[in-house]
């Protein structure tokens, strides 16, 4: 190690305005999702802010590095991070993180993980044994495959099929009682794991800037989302949007409830003219934009 590291002075500044802890003092918030799932929320930084401000100050800070807070007042910050919001200037907004435990499906973390923006560090199955917590869905939430979707469903299956599809969701836990018994006769549990349904629980630490956050919430909160992860996604905005006021209203305004225009449908809409492509899936998500907008009617014959 350089000698000279000894010698640095930490000139250690106070904080230059009152500021208080944004979460109140809690060791952590938690939203319970489910049966035995959880969003909690452990850390946030910036966490002590100053008087009457939220954790997004961070973001105009950072925004106005070149000159300082200077006198600034709260109603021009907002301005300001609206701004840097509506025109994507989304540096700024990775000033801001979040330190997350979750408890979920392992079929809701396999979706989960494709999100590769932030920092994890999950249970492992290859060090301790698995608790006996299954996702068990009522026979009311059972939904049937989507023709038109075909990642998911949204409509309810008819009750015969959902109980008989519970009552096989009851068969595969009690399978559970094998699990723990070949990890009492002494199998491997990297092993022993192999054998465990996507339904039963993880749990990870997870920490992300407020940019990749609401990337990830744009899509996971989006009606398309499978419910189960937008459960999740939900719980995780509810714990964030009084951290992050300002920041939270504007994704709603310019992210969540906006919507994207093409080409070709701003030209469609300026020359009343159909959507010029063939493609039947493109031309259906004009419709439903169309519809969205109030411009024509739901089932209406597209012009």
């Amino acid at each position: 190690m350089d000698p000279q590291i000894d010698q640095y002075k930490i000139d250690r500044k106070p904080h230059e305005a009152e500021v208080h802890d944004i979460m109140d003092g809690a060791s952590r918030w938690e939203i319970k999702v489910h049966d035995h799932g959880m969003v909690a929320l452990v850390d946030v930084m910036p966490r002590l802010v100053p008087k009457g401000k939220g954790s997004d100050f961070a973001i105009v800070q950072a925004a106005r590095v070149s000159y300082g807070q200077g006198t600034k007042q709260v109603n021009e910050d907002r301005g300001l991070l609206r701004y840097l919001a509506r025109h994507r200037h989304t540096t700024p907004f990775e000033m801001v993180e979040f330190k997350f435990h979750h408890i979920m499906p392992i079929f809701v973390a396999r979706q989960w993980i494709r999100h590769r923006t932030a920092n994890v560090n999950e249970y492992s199955a290859r060090y301790s044994v698995v608790q006996d917590r299954f996702y068990h869905p009522g026979a009311e939430s059972i939904r049937q495959q989507s023709t038109a979707n075909r990642q998911g469903g949204d409509q309810p299956m008819d009750s015969l099929t959902a109980q008989e599809f519970c009552d096989w969701l009851d068969q595969i836990e009690k399978q559970y009682e094998k699990y723990e018994y070949f990890i009492e006769k002494g199998v491997a549990r990297e092993l022993a794991r192999i054998a465990l349904p996507a339904s039963v629980y993880t749990e990870w630490y997870w920490k992300i800037d407020l940019h990749n956050l609401f990337h990830f919430l744009s899509l996971r909160m989006d009606p398309h989302a499978q419910q189960e992860i937008r459960d999740y996604a939900n719980a995780m905005f509810a714990l964030v949007r009084p951290i992050v006021p300002i920041a939270a209203e504007a994704f709603i305004d310019y992210n969540l409830e906006s919507m994207h225009l093409t080409r070709l449908e701003i030209e469609s809409m300026r020359t009343g003219k159909p959507l010029a492509t063939e493609n039947k899936r493109e031309t259906a998500e004009w419709e439903a934009k169309k519809v969205r907008l109030g411009v024509q009617q739901a089932g209406a014959t597209p012009k």
